[in-house]
């Protein structure tokens, strides 16, 4: 079983529908559009489900228009890596207080 220790939290990372490919994929994305590590939230998290689209919670401190134009990238990316799917991507700045981004912050594990 592999984790991720966030602070005084473990995230079991094995539980995640997403394949170790798909997760790098993710990672090199955020990393090079935000320089952050997107963490995955929504269904793919819960292994009772199956399908679903992907969706993403990346924070940024860029201001909200420029970060809007910035998040169809790594989606493009994405698509690019893992064939077209419909994948989400939530951003979290400062003042962002809308309510899939509270759901996001709540729900959200580490890739």
């Amino acid at each position: 079983m592999t984790g991720v220790v966030v602070g005084d939290s473990h995230y079991d990372c094995d539980s995640m529908r997403l394949t170790d490919t798909e997760r790098q994929a993710i990672r090199t994305a955020g990393m090079r559009h935000f320089g952050r590590v997107p963490r995955p939230f929504g269904s793919r998290l819960d292994d009772s489900r199956r399908g679903g689209d992907i969706d993403l919670l990346i924070e940024t401190d860029l201001a909200p228009a420029p970060a809007a134009l910035r998040r169809v990238e790594p989606r493009a990316e994405l698509w690019l890596a893992l064939g077209e799917r419909k994948i989400d991507v939530v951003l979290d700045h400062d003042g962002a207080a809308g309510d899939i981004v509270l759901h996001a912050r709540r729900h959200a594990d580490p890739v």
